[in-house]
C-alpha cells in the first residue's frame, strides 16, 4: 500500500468520526433538553409544616398545616414548640426563601425562624444546637449552633413579617423583616436543611408562607441583584481588546462567516485606537482560513435548504467527503434532504426519497434513531408541533452545516489535529467555563443553580 493511500484512508476514517460527532449532537437533542427541565422541576419543595416530627405537646397546628400556636406555659428551655417544614429547602436554585407572619407575639415574644438539620432536637430553639441557625424575635440576636447569640438585627413582634433564606451563590443565610434584608451570615451547615420555626411562650402564633402566596420581600428583585453581582465580577476581569477580538474573529473564520468577518475587520480597524490581532495570541488562523469561500457557500446552501446543490458542490470540490454514501456526513445530508421535502409539503417525494436513500441506514444502530424521527414527521398534520419537530428547526440545518464545515476543514493537509475541526476557539473556552462552573458547584455539595450557559449569556445582554 502506498504512503499516500495510507494517509488517505486514515483521513477518511477520521472524517467519518467527525460526522459521527455531529450525529450525536443532533440525536435526541430535544429529549435531553426536556430531561434537564424535568430534573429541575422534580425537586420537591416545602409546602406545609411537618406535624409528625415536632414538639407537638406544646403547640397546636392548624388543619392546613401552615399556622402554629403555643398553648402551654413554658417552664424551662426544653419546652420550646419547634416545627420543621415537611421537606428540606431545595438546593438546585439560586435562592431559597420562606416567611412567617407573627399573628400574636404572646407573653414573651420568644419566636424564632431559621434552618435546622434533619436530626435536630425538636424541643430546642433553632440556633441553640449544632447544625442549626435561628433569628430570634425577643432579642434580635442570631444563634448559630450554641446558646450564645450574636448581635444581628431588630426584634420583631405582632404584625411583623419575618423571612429566612439561603443564598447558594454566596453560601449564606439571610433574614428579612417587613420586606427589608436584616443581614446575612455564612452557611457552614452540611446536609439537608429544613425551614424551621419556634414558639416559646403562651399564645404565640405564627403563619408560614412557603410561597403559596406572594412574599412581602421582593425575592425576584433580590435574585436579580445577586445575578448582577455575579455579572459585575465577570466584567471586572480585564481582557485586552486584541485578545477578545481575536477570539471572535477565529469563530467567524471557523464557521465560514466570510461577509461578517469582513465587516468585523473593518469595524475593528475603525476604532480609536485601531485594534490589531497579535500574531502571538495562540490562534492559528492558517488552519481556519482554509477554503473559507467554499465553506461560506455550502453553509448558505444548507441553511437555505438547497441540499441537492450542496451535494453537487461537495462532489465537485471535495469528492472524498461524499464518496462513501454510508458515512455519517452523507447520512445527515440525506436526512436533511428528506426534512426539507417534508417542510415544503412534498410528502410523496419525501417517501420516495426515504425509500431510496434512508432505508439502507435503518438497520445500522448508530443511525436508526434519527431515521425513525425523520420518518415520524410524516405522521403529523403539524409536524413542527410534534415531538420530532426539532428536526424542522433552524438549529437542525446548522448541525448539518457544521458537519460539512468540519469535514472540509479536515481535508486541510496542514491541520494539526482533526479535533480542531469540531469547535472554534471560542467554543472551547466556553466548554472550559462550563466545566469550571460545574466543578465549583460540585465543591459546594451540588448546591445552587444548575449552570446554563444560555442563561448566563442572556443575563449579559440584559446587563
Amino acid at each position: 500500500m502506498s504512503e499516500s493511500n495510507g494517509i488517505s484512508r486514515r483521513r477518511n476514517a477520521g472524517d467519518q468520526d467527525l460526522g459521527l460527532y455531529f450525529l450525536e449532537a443532533c440525536k435526541g437533542r430535544e429529549t435531553k433538553e426536556k430531561e434537564k427541565e424535568e430534573e429541575e422541576e422534580e425537586e420537591e419543595t416545602p409546602r406545609e409544616l411537618n406535624t409528625i416530627n415536632s414538639s407537638g405537646g406544646f403547640v397546636v397546628v392548624s388543619t392546613d398545616k401552615l399556622s402554629v400556636k403555643y398553648t402551654s406555659v413554658n417552664l424551662h428551655g426544653h419546652d420550646v414548640g419547634v416545627i420543621q417544614a415537611n421537606k428540606p429547602a431545595p438546593t438546585k436554585r439560586l435562592i431559597y426563601y420562606f416567611e412567617i407572619h407573627v399573628k400574636d407575639a404572646g407573653v414573651k415574644g420568644q419566636i424564632a425562624i431559621g434552618f435546622t438539620c434533619e436530626t435536630f432536637k425538636m424541643r430546642r430553639q433553632p440556633g441553640w444546637e449544632a447544625n442549626s441557625c435561628g433569628y430570634h424575635g425577643d432579642d434580635g440576636l442570631l444563634y448559630r449552633g450554641h446558646g450564645k447569640g450574636e448581635a444581628f438585627g431588630p426584634t420583631y413582634t405582632s404584625g411583623d413579617v419575618v423571612g429566612a433564606g439561603i443564598n447558594y451563590a454566596s453560601q449564606e443565610f439571610f433574614f428579612t423583616k417587613n420586606g427589608q434584608v436584616v443581614g446575612s451570615v455564612y452557611n457552614d451547615m452540611k446536609g439537608p436543611l429544613f425551614p424551621t420555626i419556634a414558639v416559646h411562650s403562651q399564645n404565640e402564633e405564627v403563619h408560614v408562607n412557603f410561597g403559596q402566596k406572594p412574599f412581602t420581600f421582593d425575592l425576584k428583585e433580590f435574585e436579580a441583584q445577586e445575578r448582577m453581582k455575579q455579572q459585575l465580577k465577570i466584567e471586572e476581569i480585564s481582557v485586552p481588546p486584541n485578545v477578545s477580538y481575536g477570539i471572535v474573529r477565529s469563530y467567524l473564520l471557523h464557521y465560514g462567516y466570510e461577509d461578517t468577518l469582513n465587516s468585523f475587520d473593518v469595524a475593528s480597524k475603525s476604532t480609536v485606537p485601531p485594534i490589531y490581532i497579535a500574531q502571538e495570541s495562540g490562534i492559528d488562523e492558517q488552519e481556519i482560513m482554509y477554503a473559507l469561500n467554499h465553506r461560506k457557500t455550502l453553509r448558505q446552501l444548507i441553511r437555505n435548504g438547497d441540499i441537492d446543490v450542496a451535494f453537487g458542490k461537495l462532489r465537485e470540490w471535495y469528492p472524498q467527503i461524499v464518496e462513501d454514501n454510508t458515512s455519517a456526513t452523507c447520512f445527515l445530508l440525506h436526512c436533511q434532504k428528506f426534512i426539507e421535502l417534508v417542510r415544503v409539503g412534498a410528502l410523496e417525494e419525501a417517501v420516495k426519497y426515504g425509500r431510496i436513500e434512508l432505508s439502507s441506514f435503518y438497520d445500522l444502530p448508530v443511525f436508526k434513531d434519527l431515521v425513525q424521527d425523520c420518518v415520524a414527521l410524516l405522521a403529523y398534520e403539524r409536524p413542527l408541533e410534534s415531538s420530532v419537530g426539532y428536526l424542522l428547526k433552524e438549529s437542525q440545518r446548522e448541525v448539518v452545516a457544521d458537519t460539512v464545515n468540519a469535514m472540509i476543514l479536515s481535508t486541510n493537509p496542514n491541520m494539526k489535529e482533526s479535533k480542531h475541526c469540531l469547535q472554534s476557539y471560542l467554543e472551547r473556552l466556553l466548554r472550559q467555563l462550563t466545566a469550571c462552573c460545574l466543578e465549583r458547584r460540585s465543591l459546594n455539595g451540588e448546591q445552587g443553580e444548575a449552570f446554563q450557559l444560555q442563561r448566563v449569556l442572556n443575563s449579559g445582554r440584559r446587563g
